[in-house]
């Protein structure tokens, strides 16, 4: 079986860490794998929401650290050269760019590069079993791929900081509580709940939904005065679009839209 796992129901992939016995640890061959994974997601016209989740008890529990040890490993000069070398292929940085919403489904622990992962997703769901470490500091390194951008615009700086600082690891109660997850669900109920959200996106105008991601991302760091211009400049294909023409019209003859993407 492959360390990474691509499904696709209807308008909805799943994209699952697969190496349960080593709590989906993230091995060198699987930083491409999970990039082909997201990449194949995300050029595909028919994919229109994505859920990212792990198989067994936990959902990453960061780098295998056995495998960036190993003489191959090495040889390859470790995971921080080999995961810099073409920042394209990085999945931290394959996630920011994607267009398509992707929703994680934290199904277990959760730590270092996995923690990394679920945050730059748009949108977490968790189980009420998972923990969520950010006990970076408690290993002699930071938030290496994407954390110290993510944390303080997802919770601020204050709580990012007592956060990081201290080397923290929180319940799923604790972090619906400073904001990190949406929702904190029964394990049995995870993967049903994140695909019920990602049906709901699915059945929005694909290229509407794509352009208000891409506007939200490129608002994180733009004036007010040139987000607007942006955001105009976006809209104006939007309404030459066959899609804006069916919302209307599904809107005037009151009955559910059907988009095409186009």
């Amino acid at each position: 079986m492959s360390d990474v796992l691509l499904e696709r129901d209807g308008a909805v992939a799943t994209v699952t860490l697969n190496r349960p016995q080593q709590l989906n640890t993230i091995s060198h061959p699987m930083l491409l794998a999970l990039s082909e994974a997201l990449l194949a997601c995300e050029h595909d016209p028919e994919v229109r929401a994505v859920v990212l989740t792990g198989a067994g008890k936990a959902f990453c529990a960061g780098l295998d650290l056995q495998d960036a040890a190993s003489a191959e490993g090495v040889a390859r000069g470790g995971f921080a050269l080999a995961t810099t070398l073409d920042l394209r292929t990085f999945p931290p940085v394959v996630l920011h760019r994607m267009d398509t919403p992707v929703i994680c489904a934290i199904n277990g622990g959760t730590a270092g590069f996995g923690l990394d992962l679920a945050l730059g997703c748009d949108v977490r769901f968790c189980s009420t079993q998972a923990k969520l470490s950010v006990a970076f500091t408690r290993r002699g390194v930071l938030p290496e791929t994407g954390g110290t951008w993510l944390l303080p615009r997802l919770i601020g700086w204050e709580r990012t900081a007592e956060l990081v600082f201290a080397g923290r690891t929180l319940s799923a109660a604790d972090a619906e509580r400073l904001g990190l997850v949406a929702h904190v669900v029964e394990p049995q109920d995870l993967l049903a709940a994140a695909h019920a959200l990602a049906g709901e996106i699915a059945a929005s105008a694909p290229l509407a939904v794509q352009a208000a991601k891409r506007m939200m991302r490129s608002g994180l760091g733009e004036d007010f005065a040139t987000h607007i211009e942006r955001v105009y400049l976006q809209t104006l294909p939007l309404m030459r679009s066959r899609d804006f023409e069916e919302g209307f019209r599904s809107f005037l003859e009151k009955r559910e839209p059907r988009f095409e993407g186009r």
